[in-house]
């Protein structure tokens, strides 16, 4: 794995071809002999620190129309912190479930689940049947992995009835040394980015894609209204960028002034803060209050001159659904994915059914909408939003960030590079766009 490490370091990708791949490396696990470690325990408390583990692993087999990728950085997505707490549910059903698929798929079938969905880092090899990528390639990864025997796929790979998510509802994720995935999931690596940069976008950058701005999704136009949750998470900071760099005017809805002027910064100019309005969707754990959400719409009026939004970009859930649904203009859209706030949602179908809105659902990408996310990283249009790296070993506190939402952005995790800033192969491109690029770092 040093020897890997050091070519890549040196610039000397054509030699990785000719290293041998080693027969384990390091990587982020969950252990299904701990899968029931927090039962009892309420979701707040449950500490990622000590299910999340960095074990030496054996490297998978490689199969057709895959790869193994030296993986240089990752980030943390929530999915991560799902599975380090088990919950909804623990990611080894979804294990077993693929293991039973085929005789290949019985790899993933394991007693330990490498965790995550995110990788920027160099191709080490190719299976058979893939002719597009080669050894020394800089990659990034999305995660949508897909078998691609149904036809129901091949309009819209999300639709296949074998689609899942790489690093999450598959093994051999991206929180490692090395991961396995399949050629359909790599892209180009833009080369302004650092390792840490470019791995940061991918899952919710291609996410947020689709569901903002894809036909699959809301479809975003010029001129739309655009309520944005969370405007300056994981998600939503793409959201936001997304929207201004399509000519719609995102309203930005945060929880502190620090993170308001982050949004700012990014060019929005419509912000509500949540904590600084003081909004209590619901009066206790069974009843929302419509008064708050009148309230909210009232405010959302006074920054937009009298209009409500076409679009609301959902990814809170059970918290925000009910004034979601409410503050959407009649026939607009509430896009929802996520449900981080709980799964259950419930709005007052009256302002739904008698304003002819819509509830539409998104999920993650397929390869075309997560690629064409990827060239706006690369084009300089969409930036990483990311805030803070750790090193692999302290990975159980970056999930610990992202779970008590005492993060912005995106949380990055150094797997293979030793430092942050390396990678970048850009230094002119970089120099135009650095101070977008380092909007999030540090706050």
């Amino acid at each position: 794995m040093n020897e890997i490490r050091d070519a890549i370091l040196a610039d000397q990708l054509d030699a990785l071809g000719g290293l041998a791949v080693p027969e384990s490396y390091r990587a982020v696990v969950v252990r299904k002999d701990e899968q029931n470690m927090f039962e009892g325990v309420a979701t707040k408390d449950k500490d990622p620190r000590k299910s999340l583990h960095i074990d030496e692993v054996p490297t998978p087999e490689l199969g057709p129309g895959e790869a193994i990728v030296a993986v240089m950085a990752s980030s943390v997505n929530y999915n991560t912190v799902w599975t380090s707490i088990f919950e909804p549910v623990s990611t080894f059903g979804f294990l077993e479930r693929y293991g039973r698929q085929s005789e290949l798929t019985k790899r993933h079938d394991l007693p330990y689940h490498v965790v995550g969905s995110d990788l920027a880092g160099v191709v080490l090899r190719v299976g058979p049947g893939v002719n597009k990528w080669k050894a020394g390639d800089e990659v990034v990864a999305h995660c949508l992995s897909v078998e691609l025997e149904d036809p129901a796929g091949h309009d819209d790979t999300m639709m296949d009835p074998q689609q899942r998510i790489w690093g999450f509802e598959t093994n051999f994720g991206g929180l490692a040394e090395l991961a396995l995935v399949k050629s359909n999931q790599l892209m180009p690596k833009p080369a302004h980015l650092s390792w840490e940069e470019a791995a940061a976008p991918g899952l919710v950058n291609s996410t947020a894609y689709r569901q903002l701005v894809s036909r699959n999704g809301a479809h975003m136009k010029q001129g739309d209204t655009v309520l944005i949750w969370g405007a300056s998470g994981g998600l939503g900071s793409y959201a936001t960028q997304m929207a201004l760099n399509g000519g719609a005017i995102p309203v930005c809805v945060v929880s502190s002034p620090e993170k308001a002027e982050i949004v700012r910064k990014m060019g929005a100019e419509l912000v509500i803060d949540r904590s600084a309005e003081g909004y209590k969707f619901w009066k206790d754990e069974h009843n929302q209050d419509p008064k708050e959400w009148q309230r909210f719409g009232k405010k959302i009026r006074e920054l937009t001159g009298g209009e409500d939004v076409d679009i609301v970009f959902e990814h809170p859930g059970r918290e925000t659904f009910g004034a979601s649904v409410y503050v959407a203009k009649k026939g607009g859209t509430i896009v929802t994915c996520a449900s981080t706030s709980g799964y259950m949602h419930q709005y007052d179908n009256r302002y739904l059914w008698m304003n002819l809105k819509n509830i539409l659902s998104s999920h993650f990408a397929n390869y075309k909408e997560a690629w064409e996310a990827n060239r706006l990283i690369d084009k300089g249009f969409v930036h990483p939003t990311l805030s803070k790296v750790y090193p692999m070993e302290e990975v159980g506190q970056a999930a610990l960030d992202v779970h008590r939402n005492a993060h912005q952005g995106k949380v990055g995790v150094l797997t293979l590079a030793p430092e942050e800033g390396l990678g970048v192969k850009d230094a002119e491109k970089r120099a135009k766009h650095v101070e977008a690029i380092n909007r999030f770092r540090g706050v």
